[in-house]
């Protein structure tokens, strides 16, 4: 028996059984053709089934599929780390790699707190933010806002102890710092775009912020792109524009193909950890960090996304949601968000959008709507006319449905 995710068992609807996938299309065992609009929960950016993605994990596989990095090493690993260091700004040069966004944010936190033991510092306290989401594992749940997601938590504060969320407000940002800023470890956030927790958008001004206030508190900063990385906000990286410390990715990392991640960390990091001492060492190491089947499907993917200049294939997709956007509203709907590659509708009550994964199906895409948030993550190769087709099934259902 499958256990499926967000879901419970008892009431799931059955899932729509998938036969193969091409380009932005998913084809089901029963015949019907969907333009996926979510990407694969937004890491499927080239599409399904790349020819040259094939290929390069193809080659990699005749030689061999992993080997652990613990004593051993590889050409893959090897070469994506050079690249991160050489695509990345600045001095996020070190890559600690791992399996999943969720894995890795646990590594950047661990990662944070552990360079201020070694250093001597007794801060025991994370800012994050309000809405935040950082994945599921149980670092990750504690310094996220979301109880839909985490019920682990309950309304109990006490099991958040040490961690503080302030929204996207610059006056709370200043107050959190002044009241608290002596004992920051770390500020995690996810920059500009929350996905899991609503879709939300704020303005670059804030990340500015919070980057002068972390350099004033010699607090790291660490910005969590594992869902906004690789265009999404319209940015390369939210971290072209504003610096962190320690930066997360996945998902899109490896195009979709293969769970990935990697947490990449700055000089000043690094050297935190290096010492003549043992235990001032990084103890930490999944399984699978630097899978070489993985190395080689991220390399490729983003050999494709600088030579294909996403950024402009981005660009293009926000102009057409602008456009196909502009004027739509219902009086159900709270707000209408539009930002990179991602388009939001969120109502102001969820029972709105019941209905709609089957009636959107029934229109030829693949949707997953989640609480009131109604929205699309596509793959960046689609083209303007399976595009346009995603955006009239989301008002269409407005148009169609007026309960």
């Amino acid at each position: 028996m499958i256990w499926y995710p967000y879901a419970q068992m008892k009431t799931l609807d059955a899932p729509v059984k998938i036969a193969r996938a091409e380009g932005v299309h998913l084809y089901t065992e029963d015949g019907h053709d969907l333009i996926d609009s979510v990407s694969s929960w937004w890491s499927v950016i080239h599409g399904y089934n790349h020819p040259e993605i094939n290929a390069a994990i193809r080659e990699q596989l005749e030689k061999f599929a992993h080997v652990m990095l613990g004593g051993l090493t590889h050409e893959p690993v090897r070469r994506l780390s050079d690249k991160l260091a050489e695509w990345l700004p600045a001095d996020l040069d070190y890559c600690f790699f791992s399996d999943s966004g969720s894995v890795a944010v646990e590594v950047a936190l661990k990662m944070a707190l552990q360079f201020n033991t070694n250093r001597g510092s007794d801060r025991d306290m994370i800012l994050a933010l309000e809405h935040a989401y950082h994945g599921d594992t149980f670092k990750a749940m504690e310094v996220g806002d979301d109880e839909d997601y985490h019920f682990a938590f309950g309304k109990n504060s006490e099991k958040k102890r040490g961690v503080i969320h302030i929204p996207t407000d610059i006056s709370a940002l200043e107050d959190a710092f002044s009241c608290y800023g002596e004992r920051l470890t770390c500020f995690i956030i996810e920059p500009l775009l929350q996905g899991a927790g609503g879709m939300r958008m704020y303005d670059v001004s804030f990340i500015k912020r919070a980057r002068k206030l972390c350099y004033e508190y010699d607090t790291l900063l660490i910005f969590d792109e594992v869902a906004t990385g690789f265009g999404r906000t319209g940015n390369r990286f939210v971290a072209d524009l504003v610096l962190p410390d320690i930066l997360v990715l996945g998902k899109a990392l490896t195009g979709g193909y293969i769970g990935h991640a990697v947490t990449v960390a700055n000089k000043k990091v690094w050297e935190g950890f290096m010492s003549d001492d043992p235990t001032h060492a990084f103890m930490h190491g999944p399984t699978f960090m630097g899978n070489a089947l993985a190395c080689c499907a991220a390399l490729k993917s983003i050999e494709l996304f600088e030579r294909d200049d996403y950024i402009s294939k981005i660009r293009r997709i926000e102009e057409i949601t602008r456009r196909e956007m502009a004027g739509f509203a219902d009086p159900r709907i709270k707000e209408v968000r539009i930002m990179g590659g991602c388009v939001c509708i969120e109502v102001y009550d969820e029972k709105t959008l019941c209905g709609f994964k089957k009636y959107a199906y029934e229109r030829g895409v693949f949707s997953r709507t989640f609480l009131k948030y109604m929205y699309a993550m596509v793959p960046y190769v689609i083209n303007e006319e399976e595009l346009v087709t995603i955006l009239n099934t989301m008002k269409g259902w407005f148009d169609n449905f007026r309960g």
